[in-house]
């Protein structure tokens, strides 16, 4: 019954941290136009894509590890770890969201 199961993502419909990850690009982005901290670092665009793929990718993991318990090939324990993780990742991707739609919503209440 087990070898049934077909492997159809749980997350299929969830691919907005890929889009989010994937949406987010430097075009545009002159010498004239950097900053000094975008000159000595990573920017915020970079981390924040970083941050959306790698939440993404515990998501991804949390599920194949979840599929290997299924079968028998993964104990009890690391499919807890994986889940815990993107569980974790997952909240961090969630709040920072919410920080950034708060900071808009703040931003086009103002008035110029």
């Amino acid at each position: 019954m087990i070898e049934s199961i077909t492997k159809t993502s749980a997350l299929s419909g969830m691919n907005g941290l890929d889009s989010l990850s994937s949406s987010f690009s430097t075009k545009g982005l002159t010498a004239e136009g950097t900053t000094p901290g975008t000159a000595t670092g990573e920017t915020f665009m970079a981390a924040l894509n970083n941050m959306a793929a790698q939440a993404a990718g515990d998501l991804k993991q949390a599920e194949q590890t979840s599929f290997d318990g299924l079968m028998g090939k993964a104990n009890t324990r690391e499919v807890v770890d994986a889940v815990m993780q993107a569980e974790q990742s997952l909240q961090t991707a969630i709040a920072f969201r919410d920080k950034i739609v708060n900071a808009y919503l703040d931003i086009t209440k103002m008035q110029i």
